[in-house]
């Protein structure tokens, strides 16, 4: 049976691109209501195992439970349908699009996801712009439509890839008071994130992954007195 209150467990996740073998026995759990967080350098692996639990990454082995089921061989438009919504870092917003065709692309896959207007809620800036083309947006905007997007398919389980990479620090402070408000309203958050100072903000936990597994996980509570191993992991 699996753990009532874990509502995603990895274990034992390879991946590979081509030959190249790039996750080497990936392994943690997140439990139901959480924000984690997967840090570490560019290239160990983060974004393959976000891809990997959603079905993107198309040679992998081992497990991925999600609320009890495992999904390691299911296709990626069967893992969306159970809950799960990957957002990645270059957030995929269609250039020929206008805001609001943008946002209604995905599919309602669950019942219980956001509305129109509760999208406008968290992100006000969203309806002032709702004519305007995709790529006429600032980054900020850009992202904010991509979180977006994936709340109205009534996915429970969100993946962000670099929500706030090359964003400006006023809109940074906003994705960071979206985070907390999504973590409110009872979603679970799997972020992958450079700035490990935003990921303190808003996250329970810390997976600190190297060369193709977790090597360590840090309770928010002990990040900062542990500070000195998270630079040595990251090179900073």
């Amino acid at each position: 049976m699996p753990d009532s209150g874990k509502m995603l467990q990895v274990a034992g996740l390879h991946a590979w691109y081509g030959e190249s073998h790039i996750l080497h026995g990936v392994e943690f759990t997140i439990n139901r209501g959480e924000v984690v967080t997967l840090l570490g350098r560019n290239g160990v692996g983060k974004t393959t195992t976000l891809k990997s639990i959603m079905g993107m990454v198309v040679r992998r082995k081992g497990s991925i439970v999600y609320e009890g089921t495992e999904t390691i061989g299911l296709p990626s438009n069967r893992i969306a349908r159970l809950g799960i919504a990957f957002c990645p870092e270059e957030r995929g917003i269609f250039a020929s699009l206008d805001v609001l065709e943008n946002l209604m692309l995905p599919p309602k896959v669950r019942d219980g996801g956001f509305s129109v207007q509760q999208v406008y809620e968290i992100f006000p800036n969203l309806k002032e712009r709702l004519a305007s083309q995709g790529t006429k947006l600032s980054g900020g905007e850009q992202q904010m439509l991509a979180i977006g997007r994936i709340l109205r398919t009534g996915a429970r389980l969100l993946l962000l890839d670099e929500p706030t990479e090359g964003l400006a620090p006023v809109i940074v402070e906003q994705i960071g008071r979206t985070i907390a408000q999504l973590k409110q309203n009872g979603f679970t958050i799997l972020l992958v994130e450079q700035n490990f100072r935003f990921a303190q903000g808003v996250a329970d936990r810390h997976y600190v992954m190297e060369n193709g597994r977790v090597v360590d996980m840090i309770p928010n509570a002990e990040l900062e007195s542990r500070m000195d191993k998270l630079h040595e992991y990251l090179g900073v």
